[in-house]
């Protein structure tokens, strides 16, 4: 993808807003992520650096960037570095950038095929003291193969062991989690397209529909609107299915009566949406499903007053869950004696709410930012409460995108109906 995801004039302020808080003598690599074989001859679709495509825009393999602000010579202060192209692999592959494309794209002017990296890393190493390099530290990471990353930093690690080295990570986490103004506005741009793949379920919703063929009307959305596809494997839980919190089969059919879960959100120029919304397939809800959903969404609506600067993720979690367990009790899925006698690490609640709130959201839909430091504005959160009782094949769940202001917040997907009225008065039409 040529097209710019930002300005070249923010990636310019991007990366000099993570280089402002380095050390002197620091030196930054950045390595490409792995295009990842499946069977025989095939491999996945690739999947890009985030924090590549965060500082530079540029979203191809075996792309390096190095960031050297203190260097004596001052092509050696920015430096990106691009996988040659030819005429073999513009015919078989499509094309790859040119360097006067990555310059415009970037802003980085000296940009080098990757034959050279040998010699500029000799060059760089041989002035920088402290060498920060980046691995994958999110929270909820499950990596089972050895990356790109690690591959290069023990490499680098052998070659030149007397260096200093350090993460990246808690850096590009910071200014990662509060967004560019250029990086909100496509957030609304993902939300948007959302907005409008979401109203064209409530249109098609119905008994006897396959829970695929509702995957296929809002693919069918997405790239129609100029988003590039799902930002995640979309859940479409009808009936019990919604239990099953990251329930993918998306396989089963609608039956009358039946609550269906929607979570989907959509990629538009890298940055994601993520959204749960929970309708009636007969266009109804029924006494118990209007009562339980009515619970939730309080919970959403008060969780939502509580993301605020200065507030604290976990104290935040927290506060939502003791929300919670007053709504259960009400509800009678749990009691007090329950509540009383419960495993602090396992509070009595989780038995019908076991996931948490809130999570980053921006270039990836787990987006990466720093739990142990307060919310700031320009950060943008899910809130998305649930309540899951498997003996009533009832699951729900209402999630939306918030974006963290000075003053309070905005709801990037207020526009997607989640009012049990607006929801019955839409499928209606």
């Amino acid at each position: 993808m040529f097209f710019p995801k930002l300005s070249k004039e923010t990636y310019i302020e991007l990366r000099k807003n993570l280089v402002s808080h380095l050390p002197a003598g620091s030196a930054v690599i950045l390595i490409a992520n792995d295009v990842m074989p499946t069977n025989a001859d095939g491999t996945m679709p690739y999947v890009p650096n985030k924090d590549i495509v965060y500082l530079t825009g540029v979203d191809q393999e075996e792309t390096v960037v190095i960031l050297f602000p203190d260097a004596v010579q001052p092509h050696l202060r920015e430096v990106l570095i691009l996988r040659e192209t030819n005429e073999h692999i513009a015919r078989w592959e499509g094309e790859k950038l040119t360097k006067d494309q990555a310059r415009e794209l970037s802003g980085i002017q000296n940009v080098q095929w990757k034959s050279q990296l040998p010699r500029i890393l000799k060059e760089v190493m041989s002035e920088a003291e402290y060498i920060y390099l980046n691995t994958n530290e999110h929270l909820r990471r499950d990596v089972q193969v050895m990356t790109a990353e690690h591959r290069f930093a023990l490499k680098l690690q052998e070659e030149y062991p007397l260096h200093q080295y350090r993460r990246l990570n808690p850096l590009l986490h910071y200014v990662r989690s509060k967004k560019h103004p250029e990086e909100i506005t496509l957030m609304r741009k993902a939300a948007e397209i959302n907005t409008s793949a979401y109203r064209r379920i409530l249109r098609f919703l119905k008994p006897g529909v396959t829970e695929y063929q509702l995957q296929a009307e809002f693919i069918h959305e997405y790239l129609n609107l100029g988003a590039s596809g799902f930002s995640y494997e979309p859940i479409i839980a009808t009936g019990g299915n919604a239990c099953i919190l990251h329930y993918i089969k998306n396989s089963d059919t609608v039956q009358d009566g039946d609550l269906v879960l929607f979570d989907v959100g959509c990629w538009y120029r890298h940055y994601a949406s993520d959204v749960t919304r929970c309708f009636p397939a007969s266009g109804k809800f029924s006494d118990r499903q209007r009562k339980i959903y009515s619970a939730v969404l309080y919970v959403q609506k008060e969780a939502m007053q509580w993301l605020r600067p200065g507030v604290m993720l976990h104290e935040y979690h927290k506060k939502v869950g003791t929300l919670m367990t007053e709504v259960l009790i009400d509800l009678k899925l749990i009691t007090r004696q329950e509540v009383e006698s419960e495993n602090p690490e396992w509070p009595a609640y989780k038995k019908y709410f076991m996931h948490g709130t809130s999570h980053f959201l921006g270039l990836d839909v787990h987006d990466v930012g720093l739990w142990h430091k307060p919310i700031e504005a320009g950060m943008v959160f899910t809130v998305e409460p649930g309540i899951y009782i498997p003996e009533e094949n009832l699951g729900i769940r209402i999630e939306d995108n918030i974006l963290i202001t000075e003053n309070g917040f905005e709801n990037l997907t207020a526009n997607i109906p989640k009012e049990i009225e607006e929801i019955e008065a839409a499928m209606a039409e």
